[in-house]
């Protein structure tokens, strides 16, 4: 069972991104779903999640206002939109999936499953 995230890049200060992330391979029920992030000599760190049905959301306080996540259960996906990118959001973005239904999860260890991330380079 494996994750695929796309969409990272280089983009300067103030622009936007849209991450992608689908499973590859067999399909699975992917239940709640979030994004991480992992900064050069920093630990990963939340970013935002969605439970199974898109009702529930929960971002880091960081990326509030910025970002919004959501997702599409016919295409199985799940998307990152990043706005008014700053240079401290330069990470490596990891999806991930916890395969459980119900509440938003925002810990890494509530996930089972996790892509192998894309680049977002933000230039001042």
């Amino acid at each position: 069972v494996q994750l695929q995230a796309y969409g990272g890049g280089l983009v300067q200060a103030g622009g936007s991104l849209r991450l992608t992330c689908a499973p590859s391979g067999r399909t699975f029920s992917t239940g709640g779903m979030g994004w991480f992030r992992q900064a050069p000599g920093k630990e990963r760190e939340f970013v935002a999640a969605i439970n199974w049905s898109g009702t529930g959301t929960n971002y880091a306080d960081s990326v509030k206002g910025r970002f919004a996540i959501s997702r599409d259960n016919a295409k199985n996906t799940v998307y990152l939109q990043m706005n008014s990118l700053k240079p401290e959001d330069t990470a490596v973005y990891y999806c991930a999936a916890s395969g459980q239904f119900g509440a938003v999860r925002v810990e890494g260890s509530d996930y089972n499953y996790w892509g192998q991330g894309t680049l977002v380079t933000v230039s001042s």
